[in-house]
């Protein structure tokens, strides 16, 4: 129950075939690519796993895949969120029974919601599913930012452990650090603030990069940890230009393109977002990727 996230957590992209059917084998092998670098966590079902596009039958068979091929290696974080309360307990029990090591559960979305709202959806999660929760604020795609007194109130429930802040906004990463309760391990969500993120106090970060650049995401967590600073700094710039490739389109998608380009067959992203898989995307993608050899 007492998991502390930390370290770099990756947000595991879902291969697919060229028809968007799941491809089970490669992510078994995806899976295995990441442990053996080095990362601290799996987080299946999340924006980088496209879980906005999947049914329920295709979200357990990703969960019984991850948690079937870690074999306990590296924690298995599951992502449960759902607009419903109820829709979400029902499937964080299920990822329970799979075998999870935690859940992160995003704030409702679409559905525009009060902070009060929020405790109430979080509070009856933590208190119907007995395992550790990472909360997941992206107020970019849910609509909804989870305040930092929000985030106070919920630290009453011990299996609540941490945050993943995915705004963007550094301040709001540090009030979450700053103004909530010393055992909940704050977590970047944008691998631009991964370093400041640890300088500042929090724990580690849900980094989508990882899947393309496990390894060298993984160096600034443990350079860090190191006192390594300088050098932390300069694997933390090397982002940098792959970042701003990110910024020509879906994200997530972007990141999917790039681990295709360097020869793993991770498939297309699922429609209305495959078209991302555009000339232009892919030479920006060469010239950054050719940085990285």
């Amino acid at each position: 129950m007492m998991l502390k996230p930390q370290g770099i957590i990756t947000p595991v992209i879902t291969p697919m075939n060229a028809d968007e059917s799941l491809n089970l084998v490669e992510l078994r092998a995806h899976i295995n690519r990441l442990i053996a670098c080095g990362v601290g966590g799996l987080f299946c079902l999340g924006t980088n796993g496209e879980v906005y596009a999947l049914n329920s039958d295709e979200k357990l068979a990703i969960i019984k895949t991850v948690v079937d091929e870690t074999r306990g290696r590296v924690p298995v974080y599951a992502g449960t969120g759902c607009i419903r309360t109820k829709e979400t307990i029902d499937l964080s029990l299920k990822a329970k029974e799979l075998g999870v090591d935690a859940l992160s559960v995003v704030s409702p979305y679409y559905v525009a919601v009060t902070q009060d709202d929020l405790y109430d959806y979080f509070s009856e999660v933590a208190a119907a599913v007995d395992l550790p929760i990472v909360l997941y604020n992206i107020p970019a795609r849910t609509g909804n930012n989870i305040d930092w007194k929000t985030v106070k109130k919920l630290t009453k429930y011990e299996n609540i452990v941490g945050i993943k802040d995915s705004s963007g906004n550094f301040d709001n990463t540090l009030r979450y650090i700053e103004s909530t309760d010393t055992r909940l391990a704050v977590l970047a969500g944008s691998d631009s603030l991964i370093l400041w993120t640890l300088q500042a106090g929090g724990c580690g970060a849900v980094a989508g990069t990882s899947n393309v650049f496990p390894a060298l995401v993984v160096s600034i967590y443990e350079l860090w940890r190191e006192g390594r600073i300088e050098e932390a700094r300069a694997a933390q710039f090397k982002l940098r230009p792959f970042r701003d490739v990110m910024a020509m389109g879906n994200p997530n998608s972007v990141v999917k393109r790039a681990v295709n380009l360097m020869g793993y067959p991770v498939g297309p992203a699922r429609k209305p977002v495959s078209g991302m898989n555009s000339k232009a995307v892919d030479e920006a993608l060469a010239e950054v990727l050719a940085l990285y050899k």
